[in-house]
This record gives C-alpha cells, sequence and structure tokens, in this order.
C-alpha cells in the first residue's frame, strides 16, 4: 500500500472534521426536536441520521481518479431495502414490526438510527462503488467484444455494410472523374 500524500492527508483531516461538526450540530437538532411533535421528531431525527449515513460515505470513498458508477442489485436488496422498511415501520404504527422499532415519545430507537445510517450510506453505495485510478501510461483501450453473440454480429454487420459502402463511393467516383475526363476530352477536340 502506498502512503498517502499531502493532499490525500488534507482531504482526510477534512472528512474527519466534517463528520465531527456535523455529529454536533446533530446533537442540537435532536434537542430541538425534542419539542416537536412525537412523529414529526422522529422523521427529523430520521433524516439526521440518514445524512450521517451520507457524510460517512462521502468520508470514506474519497480518492483520486474517475467514479466508478456500477448497479448493485445486491446492496440495494441486503442493505436499502430493510433499512427502508425499518425506517418507515419505526413512524407507521398500522406497519408490523412498529412495537418494536418505534421510539418512546419522538426519540428514535437504536436499531432505526442505524437503518437510517445504513440507509444513508447505502443509497450511494448501490449506485458508485469507489474511484478507478488508470496506469500513468495506459491509453483507453476499445472494449473487448466477445466472440460470437449480438455484438459480434452487429459489429461484422457494420463493417460489411461500411466496406461495401466505401467501395460503391469510389465507384461513383471512379465513373464521375472518366466521365468528367470525357467530357474535357470532347470540349478540347472542338
Amino acid at each position: 500500500m502506498r502512503k498517502p500524500d499531502k493532499k490525500e492527508t488534507v482531504n482526510l483531516f477534512f472528512s474527519a472534521f466534517l463528520i465531527l461538526a456535523f455529529i454536533v450540530c446533530a446533537h442540537f437538532f435532536t434537542q430541538f426536536t425534542a419539542n416537536l411533535d412525537a412523529t414529526l421528531g422522529t422523521i427529523i431525527n430520521i433524516c439526521i441520521y440518514a445524512v450521517f449515513g451520507l457524510l460517512v460515505f462521502y468520508a470514506t470513498r474519497v480518492g483520486d481518479g474517475k467514479p466508478v458508477k456500477r448497479f448493485s442489485p445486491v446492496t440495494l436488496i441486503v442493505m436499502v431495502l430493510p433499512s427502508l422498511y425499518i425506517i418507515i415501520a419505526s413512524v407507521a404504527k398500522f406497519m408490523p414490526l412498529n412495537s418494536v422499532f418505534a421510539g418512546n415519545g419522538g426519540a428514535v430507537s437504536i436499531i432505526t438510527a442505524l437503518a437510517a445510517v445504513a440507509f444513508g450510506y447505502g443509497i450511494p453505495y448501490t449506485f458508485f462503488s469507489g474511484f478507478e485510478l488508470a496506469g500513468e501510461n495506459e491509453e483507453e483501450a476499445a472494449p473487448e467484444v466477445l466472440e460470437g453473440g449480438v455484438e459480434a454480429d452487429i459489429l461484422e454487420n457494420t463493417e460489411e455494410t461500411v466496406g461495401e459502402t466505401l467501395e460503391e463511393t469510389d465507384e461513383a467516383a471512379d465513373e464521375a472523374a472518366d466521365e468528367a475526363d470525357g467530357e474535357a476530352e470532347e470540349d478540347t477536340e472542338e
């Protein structure tokens, strides 16, 4: 593993500072929500924890290179959807397991808080996995096509069509040049 350079060290420091500052701000928000209606206070607290999960994702995914975009159905099914269910069940009294997930008097239970953090972390993680570094001397290579299959057939047909079109264009250009030469010779004879 390589040693982080100065820029990466500064980025890590600011990421840690951002998370600590958010924790302090979240404390004041939770004190504010204690005076609100129980359901509204719970919703605001869940949003605070979800934003914390987003910040943790940002802090752990900083890096150089281009971001790797991908869709992970496993992360969606294993982390995001159960977290979303726990969040909804903690607020909606008609949902099964509401008594397990609901807090007392507008407070958020530990399970719901962890589910909100997992939800905030899981949403971007489902679509972005991190950063990809390209080698210093590597050139971007054309994507490889598997032998056979639909893509290979399409590429073959495209190459054949382009080849036929080029041949037809060359023939038409030759014919036009011959006709122009023939007309020029007729003009010179007259």
